[in-house]
């Protein structure tokens, strides 16, 4: 019997749909799928090409395709034959999850789960959530705010207000961000980094939303920050976190959001790679992306889910009160050298912050590396 190993990350959105589908996958096929899990901030991290040599199936995020394309350790998903299939994987994409995953004429995964920076308030304590940043910067003086600032988030930061200002960060190029505009962008994390708890220099998304579900919790905001569907079903946590667009900050609306979420993708290693492709065109399907997949904690990345009645009705309409910031999203740059400079980068803007640096030597540091970033021959940005 074929039995396939897979990675992805340890939390019940990462884990316990994969397990579920891999079961049900089993009972039809007869081929099973044994689930591991790393920490969130390991599967950030994680060198794609020793996972691909250990597991059959990888759960990847977007800007990993550059890196993988170079070492060859993916096998790509666009095979013959199968183009009506991938016609509506990509029909279904919310905002760019699924063109997120295309690298150098290829598809190296399918998006399985779509996110991007929204907005986390407390149903209980505010009547609506809040749409502009003003009103942000009014509950954080009140010590009602948390941000997550711990690496890659802060970067994040910087992406979304960017992008929500009308200028988004550059995927390819000399500067990141232009220094004067950087400027401008810095001030805004300033205002925000020096009114909330400082202990959000090494807070996550999870770390932020926990202690906003606590029962006494006066954080009732958390204004840009990965959403978890998780968090806002009826029981999870003692105190259920509603999910929204972004505040505005500039006259864009919710645009300009860093695009998160993850995508499966198969080992060029594996010695059942036909098997692994078919568990991920099936696992990334319409009909199993709006059923099982989210029926069993998943955040779905197909667009049949998000306008299903059923799965937002579970989930307090998390993906129609967030669907407009995904749809605006940003797509982060995905060369070859790009993970290396958004760990780097994403330090740096942390630490600045921490130690309230004006903007000059933290900008013209990070656009230093994301020059530096880019490596001969691998900086085509492809067609996605």
């Amino acid at each position: 019997m074929t039995r396939l190993k897979g990675m992805t990350w340890s939390h019940p959105r990462g884990y316990d749909p994969m397990v579920a589908c891999a079961e049900a996958w089993e009972w039809q096929t007869g081929i099973g799928i044994d689930w591991d899990k790393r920490s969130l901030q390991d599967f950030e991290s994680y060198p794609v090409e020793d996972l691909a040599r250990a597991y059959d199936l990888i759960v990847i995020d977007h800007p990993h395709v550059g890196q993988i394309t170079k070492e060859g350790c993916l096998a790509p998903l666009d095979l013959p034959g199968r183009e009506a299939e991938r016609e509506a994987l990509s029909a279904g994409s919310v905002g760019q999850s699924y063109p997120s995953y295309s690298w150098q004429g290829r598809q190296w995964a399918f998006p399985i789960d779509a996110a991007s920076q929204v907005q986390a308030w407390r149903p209980d304590q505010l009547t609506a959530p809040l749409g502009e940043w003003g009103a942000v910067l009014e509950l954080a003086r009140e010590g009602r705010v948390l941000l997550p600032l711990r690496p890659p988030h802060s970067l994040m930061v910087l992406y979304t207000l960017s992008g929500n200002l009308g200028r988004p960060c550059q995927t390819e190029g000399s500067d990141l961000i232009d220094p004067i505009f950087g400027e401008e962008v810095w001030q805004f994390m300033r205002g925000i980094a020096d009114l909330v708890d400082p202990a959000c220099a090494g807070m996550d998304p999870i770390a932020v939303s926990e202690a906003m579900a606590e029962p006494g919790s006066r954080i009732v905001c958390s204004p840009l920050i990965y959403g978890y569907v998780s968090y806002a079903q009826s029981g999870f946590r003692p105190r259920r976190i509603g999910f929204a667009d972004i505040p505005a900050l500039g006259d864009h609306g919710p645009a300009g959001s860093a695009l998160g979420g993850t995508g499966i993708a198969v080992s060029a290693f594996s010695a059942a790679q036909e098997s692994a492709i078919d568990f991920a065109y099936w696992v990334a399907s319409g009909a199993v992306q709006s059923g099982l997949y989210a029926l069993s904690g998943g955040q779905p990345g197909h667009r049949a889910a998000w306008d299903d009645d059923r799965v937002n009705s579970s989930t307090h309409d998390f993906y129609r009160a967030t669907r407009a910031t995904l749809e605006a999203a940003w797509v982060r740059p995905r060369h070859d050298g790009y993970m290396g400079f958004q760990a780097a980068a994403s330090a740096r803007v942390t630490e600045g912050l921490l130690r309230r640096e004006a903007a000059g030597p933290v900008i013209a540091q990070i656009n230093q590396m994301f020059r530096d970033s880019f490596t001969p021959g691998i900086d085509d940005p492809g067609d996605g």
